[in-house]
């Protein structure tokens, strides 16, 4: 079984990560591993394993190289059926690498540099020669800049050489096949042009010269993928903008051919290449024209060859899919030999768009397809007793734009709630059978919205805010329907919540209405359509444009993406209205009792905090001590204490009154830092309480962490900073740090253990002990991009509330810290108490 990627104590528990949004950013391949997936996620590659012993699928590690968006992953694969263990990358950083695994590790094997712009596709092949055992290596690259470069790696060596830049004028390749001539070990190449055909390419000595084009498309040819068949031709499968999909065959032709007069044949076209000193002639025909698509075409793939004691069988079978939300099984007919569509699996309904690329497993048993907006997408081959048919299955998931705020859930931390650009709210929690380690998983979407989400608080377990860049904050609930799923599904006892729930009029579900931006209860009764099958004419307008229709379903397993889409949102109780421009912070006590909430700002009436009251949701106070956005706000665990940081460099401690008078503020002001105080001399992003209230700490643009705590006893309060002051040494980070967070434990002697979190993606594990003097930080562990962490800033970390009950297993040896950044993953880590301690 694969491990998670681990690190000196540390090891990943979870990663969140989505596909980026090209059509080559996913590549199955057949490895040691019984096929790893590797799909693009931002500027990293994610290492998705889809069966994993008796675990379910998870992403395993993700791989940081480039610096840009990752356009194309493709694992290069061998012809022997042999595993793979190297693939290639494409990124917008206008760079490609080649990638080896050794060992379950994963190395840069070289950098390819040339291209001006973004590299669009990379692709490789190992090219056979003479000697049997000795190979060289082409790799193609194309790019924006309207050049295809063709490189070469020799025999035994790593080194890359670019072999020939070939310029398309105005023009792109929009995708690049390679296989070697039937009979010969020559390469060939197949692009798909946006000149509407195809450009066949043959490599003659050191260079590669075009030799034919195949006309036939009416739009840009978006995909394209060579196979031999059994018999020893070249089988090319084409697809494009102009919804079809065309099967050419390439022969080799043996001496003359009688043609017959007036014989009807289709036309083809034929192509002489030298090979040890004697001309070959082979021709290409077009022998099939698939359609079945309604909407432009962006992949199609063979399934893979089998290979049974040496012998290589080709199944004749080809896989497309599209943006028409489908993907669709082709196979030749028994008799006839006319291509037809076996199988047809696809989403129905909801706002998605599509799918941008598809791949079979290397058994040929699983498909899958990833869609617009970053989801995957699988489906298994079932056999059951007369009939096949494919299933969906479990796969992982995440949001595709930065993750910009995280929560847990307030009592044992049994869920994770994130908040993205992407404009949704998901909710992950582990997926726990009998026997199995548990594996975690989007389980809901309870907000998909209209505008980014910046910020978000748990109120209760079932009840969280959040803000987005709107002037609103918006408060859900969690329905019936949710409680019953996180019962089964991550194994949470909620039955006294239950009961609470049968009581009060609690909704079942939720659903957004066509033009609507706010989640609306649906409670039981309402939920199921009725229809009148005689009907066929609809009857009002809004049985002809239908809403996005809520189904309740009971779930035992982790919910497919459109199930996410339509069935898993929490319906919309409150909108909380004060203020003046787009949301930024919002934190909740531990009590549930209060929220407080800012704003972006550039003047100090802007930037006020305000606060609310969650039973009456009415605005209980207005909090003014900064002059620009407050960036952060937390609690204290007593809840007496608020605390603000905010992009003028300072912070401000609010505590609150005892409520005998009536017209006095809820909270009042009792310690601020002005420009001689501050220390910090650039903006504050992030600041926390420890586990016991007696200091705070705060992380800054300027690299700078500080603690401060309470002035001795029976000092007198000195200036703003009231009864505070600095606790710490100044602890220098090196880069900007984004995020803060105390663990909730207490670490050995008297110690408080610290996640910090900077602008590079690393999160740093510090050991602060008041009672040392000049050297009272330690440094106990650094996670960055080289091992297991995020490759841009670390926006939100938060270490997992301590269970009530200890019966969870192992959780005593490790707390678990989550982290959120910029690179578009959410990730969990388990951290060793030994760390800590």
């Amino acid at each position: 079984v694969d491990k998670m990627a681990a690190y000196r104590g540390a090891e990943t528990c979870f990663i969140s990560a989505a596909c980026n949004r090209s059509p080559f950013s996913l590549s199955w391949g057949r490895n040691s591993r019984n096929g790893l997936i590797l799909y693009g996620s931002g500027n990293l590659v994610a290492v998705y394993q889809p069966k994993n012993g008796d675990k379910s699928g998870s992403v395993l590690e993700t791989l940081s190289q480039h610096t840009a968006k990752v356009t194309c992953v493709r694992w290069i694969h061998k012809r022997s059926g042999e595993p793979a263990d190297e693939f290639v990358v494409g990124s917008s950083d206008k760079t490609a690498s080649l990638w080896r695994e050794q060992d379950s590790k994963f190395q840069v094997v070289s950098v390819l540099r040339g291209h001006s712009e973004a590299v669009t596709i990379a692709d490789g092949m190992y090219v056979c020669t003479s000697n049997k055992d000795r190979f060289w290596t082409v790799l193609v690259t194309t790019s924006a800049d309207s050049t295809v470069k063709i490189w070469e790696r020799k025999y035994g060596s790593d080194a890359v050489s670019c072999l020939q830049t070939v310029c398309c004028g105005n023009g792109f390749a929009l995708d690049v096949a390679l296989y070697s001539l039937p009979s010969t070990f020559i390469p060939v190449l197949a692009f798909g042009w946006d000149d509407d055909k195809i450009h066949l390419w043959v490599g003659e000595g050191e260079r590669f010269q075009e030799v034919a084009t195949l006309k036939g498309h009416e739009d840009w040819v978006r995909g394209v993928e060579f196979t031999a068949d059994d018999g020893g031709d070249l089988l090319l499968a084409s697809c494009g903008q102009d919804c079809f999909i065309r099967v050419w065959r390439i022969t080799l032709q043996h001496g003359e051919e009688k043609v017959i007069e007036d014989e009807i044949r289709v036309k083809e076209k034929s192509f002489a290449v030298q090979h040890e000193d004697k001309s070959l002639s082979y021709a290409v025909v077009l022998e099939a024209v698939l359609t079945g698509h309604e909407n432009w075409i962006y992949g199609v793939h063979w399934q893979p060859a089998i290979f049974k004691d040496g012998n290589r069988q080709q199944p004749l079978c080809l896989l497309s899919a599209s943006m028409d939300k489908t993907m669709i099984l082709w196979k030749p007919d028994q008799g006839s030999g006319i291509w037809l569509d076996q199988v047809r699996v696809g989403e129905v309904g909801g706002n998605t768009l599509g799918f941008l690329g598809c791949q079979f497993s290397p058994d040929g048993q699983s498909i899958i397809a990833h869609g617009f907006h970053g989801s995957l997408h699988l489906w298994h081959h079932v056999e059951l007793t007369q009939e096949e048919t494919w299933e969906p299955g479990v796969t992982v998931g995440g949001h595709f734009d930065g993750v910009e705020d995280i929560a847990w859930d307030p009592e044992g931390g049994h869920f994770l709630l994130s908040v993205s650009l992407d404009r949704t709210t998901r909710l992950f929690a582990p997926w726990r059978r009998e026997g199995l380690q548990p594996c975690w998983y989007e389980l809901g979407r309870p907000q998909i919205h209209g505008y980014s989400i910046n910020c978000l608080a748990m109120i209760t377990r079932y009840q969280f805010v959040s803000g987005g860049d709107e002037k609103v904050l918006r408060v859900f609930d969690a329905p019936k329907n949710f409680l019953q799923n996180l019962e089964n599904v991550a194994v949470v006892d909620v039955f006294t919540d239950m009961v609470e729930r049968e009581v009060s009029n609690v909704p079942e579900g939720a659903s957004v209405p066509a033009l609507g931006l706010s989640n609306k209860a649906l409670y039981e009764g309402e939920v199921s359509v009725t229809q009148d099958a005689d009907r066929k004419i609809p009857s009002s307008f809004s049985e002809q444009y239908p809403q996005m229709y809520y189904q309740p379903v009971e779930l035992y397993t982790p919910p497919t993406e459109e199930h996410l889409l339509q069935n898993t949102l929490w319906p919309e109780t409150q909108k909380l209205y004060g203020h003046g421009y787009e949301m930024f912070c919002v934190a909740c006590n531990k009590q549930g009792t209060l929220v407080a909430s800012a704003c972006k700002a550039s003047k100090s009436e802007h930037a006020a905090i305000l606060l609310w009251d969650t039973v009456s949701w009415k605005q209980v106070g207005r909090l003014l001590a900064h002059s620009l956005t407050v960036t952060q706000l937390q609690f204290s665990h007593s809840g007496h204490l608020l605390l603000s940081v905010s992009r003028d460099r300072t912070w401000a401690l609010f505590r609150q009154r005892q409520l005998e008078l009536d017209d006095e503020e809820l909270f009042r002001k009792i310690a601020y830092t002005d420009k001689k105080t501050s220390i910090h001399s650039r903006i504050i992003w992030g600041c926390s309480w420890s586990h016991d209230d007696s200091y705070f700490a705060t992380a800054s643009r300027d690299k700078k962490v500080i603690v401060w705590g309470w002035r001795p006893d029976h000092s007198p309060p000195e200036g703003c900073l009231g009864e505070c002051s600095v606790k710490s040494t100044i602890l220098d980070v090196g880069e900007a740090a984004t995020a803060v967070d105390f663990a909730p434990v207490p670490a050995g002697s008297g110690g408080y253990c610290l996640a910090i979190g900077k602008e590079s993606g690393a999160v740093m594990l510090y050991c602060w002990n008041p009672a040392v003097g000049r050297e009272d930080w330690t440094l106990r562990m650094t996670i960055d991009r080289s091992n297991l962490g995020h490759c841009l800033a670390v926006r939100r970390l938060a270490w997992r509330p301590p269970m009530g009950n200890s019966e969870e297993e192992k959780r005593n040896d490790y707390v678990q810290l989550a982290s959120c950044g910029d690179d578009f993953t959410l990730r969990i880590f388990n951290i060793s108490v030994d760390i800590l301690t």
